[in-house]
């Protein structure tokens, strides 16, 4: 098994486990090889003024899990109910099947991948509530 490679940039940040992590001045490579490790690149992290939006709410529940500041059997129940009521609204065959990876994804403990399919989402949510302020 070859894990996750995570590619990161001189500088950047990423939580890997709950520990925040800083690369040195040059481009690398890390390979992680725990399967079920919780990583989040903090550059893509959504901060708490940021979450005003159905799809931002969704993506932060499941961002606090990977951060370990929210109980996994708490958001649990949390994610799957957003991700329902997101498939009531976004209902073109491109979200259904990135909310069904979500939904999977979360089903099974999964919340890194469930993140980033949940995130996939955000261009289209803000192409939608552009048309709605309009």
């Amino acid at each position: 098994m070859s894990g996750l490679v995570l590619k990161l940039g001189p500088h950047e940040r990423v939580l890997i486990n709950g520990a925040v992590i800083e690369n040195g001045d040059r481009r690398s490579r890390l390979s992680i090889m725990t399967p079920d490790a919780n990583i989040l690149r903090l550059k893509d992290a959504i901060h708490p003024e940021e979450v005003t939006t159905p799809v931002r709410r969704v993506c932060y529940i499941a961002q606090l899990v990977l951060s370990g500041d929210a109980d996994p059997s708490t958001a649990k129940l949390q994610l799957l109910r957003g991700i329902e009521q997101l498939s009531q609204v976004l209902t073109d065959m491109d979200s259904r099947a990135q909310l069904a990876v979500a939904s999977q994804s979360v089903l099974e403990g999964l919340y890194y991948p469930a993140l980033k399919a949940l995130r996939s989402l955000l261009p289209r949510e803000d192409r939608l509530m552009a048309v709605v302020s309009s």
